[in-house]
């Protein structure tokens, strides 16, 4: 048996009630049933609600489910961008969303940050023919994060019609945007929401939508299953245009249910004191210093490290105590570690790592 616990940044450790989910789920062959049925309706308007309720999402957002986050770049191109878009870029993924637009054919511009670094959102010129702004809240990579405050000033720097995107995959439902602000926001469950891979998110307004159809109006081709009108039609009457991973969205639902009992005021103040207590720890700590500098980017979700001891013998001492960290990414694989704080891991646990860490490598 695994009694590992995972600090890593996606998959990482399972919500504590996904075991019991998951037993449920097979006593009445959730997997079995058909994504036509009412059954499955059911289903899927009921993670729909728990989110609603935990992000407190305005009526005129839309949710839709795809195969993972990383989708959404590609749709979300597809369906919003005639020509242009502009992307803030700090590390790999919020790198691949550009490589993505200039592959579809898109005139893609961006703002480069160094891997690690925050944004001085000051010195930053929106094109004002940027139909789509991609923001990375989150960026999973290197632990730099922008505040939510600063994402709120992108819609006045932006041109009126453009439509602000921001990436909250392993970040939500931590930041509490302001969605009147923003236009869409996406995540993927393997990571905050403490399930197994497999399922992206996408929320995102009327304004999206509209785009979309205006592009399809004059001709251009937004995808086929997948474009927008397409996904939306299906998710009006709670499906999804083809057969989708069932098991994932009842889960999903089941753990939103667990969430929003124990209130995402909480989670958010749990997530805040168990990154407040990893940070203390790196910055007195010998073999481990923040690779983040400034405290305000730093993200208090996936966190981020320079490390003296190569990661891969950080992770081979804390396996003989049952537990796994992230390593760096990229070329930064040996030289960080990342340890995700995530609402499945509990300050208990976060409190054993950090007293483990710091009996083992000072």
């Amino acid at each position: 048996m695994n009694n590992k616990i995972y600090f890593t940044p996606g998959p990482s450790e399972l919500y504590p009630t996904v075991p019991q989910h998951m037993q449920t789920a097979l006593q009445e062959k959730i997997g079995s049933i058909s994504h036509r049925s009412k059954q499955f309706q059911e289903v899927y308007a009921h993670a729909v609600a728990g989110l609603r309720q935990l992000l407190q999402l305005p009526a005129n957002y839309e949710v839709l489910f795809l195969a993972s986050a990383t989708e959404v770049w590609e749709r979300a191109i597809q369906n919003n961008v005639q020509q242009e878009s502009f992307h803030l870029t700090n590390g790999s993924f919020s790198e691949r969303f550009f490589e993505t637009a200039q592959e579809l054919g898109r005139k893609a511009q961006k703002y480069a940050a160094p891997f690690g670094e925050g944004f001085d959102v000051e010195k930053i010129s929106v094109p004002g023919t940027a139909e789509l702004v991609a923001l990375i809240q989150n960026e999973t990579s290197s632990g730099a994060s922008i505040p939510v405050e600063d994402i709120n000033r992108f819609r006045e720097k932006a041109a009126p019609e453009a439509l602000i995107y921001v990436d909250a995959v392993s970040s939500l439902p931590y930041p509490a945007f302001d969605f009147d602000k923003v236009d869409a926001v996406y995540f993927s469950v393997q990571k905050c929401f403490g399930l197994p891979a497999g399922l992206g998110v996408w929320l995102l307004n009327e304004r999206c939508i509209a785009k979309a159809e205006a592009l399809a109006a004059s001709g251009q081709v937004i995808g086929s299953y997948h474009s927008l009108p397409s996904l939306l039609s299906k998710a009006k009457v709670n499906q999804t245009v083809e057969t989708p991973n069932v098991l994932a969205i009842y889960l999903l639902g089941k753990v939103l249910e667990d969430m929003n009992s124990k209130g995402v005021a909480e989670i958010r103040k749990e997530t805040k004191a168990k990154a407040d207590h990893i940070y203390a720890y790196l910055e007195q700590s010998t073999a481990f210093a923040p690779a983040v500098k400034h405290p305000a980017h730093r993200s208090p979700t996936t966190i981020v490290a320079n490390t003296t001891v190569p990661a891969s013998e950080v992770n081979k001492q804390l396996a003989a105590f049952d537990m796994a960290i992230g390593s760096g990414y990229g070329k930064h694989k040996e030289t960080q570690i990342r340890i995700a704080n995530f609402p499945a891991h509990s300050p208990q646990q976060v409190e054993a790592l950090v007293a483990k860490l710091n009996e083992l490598f000072g």
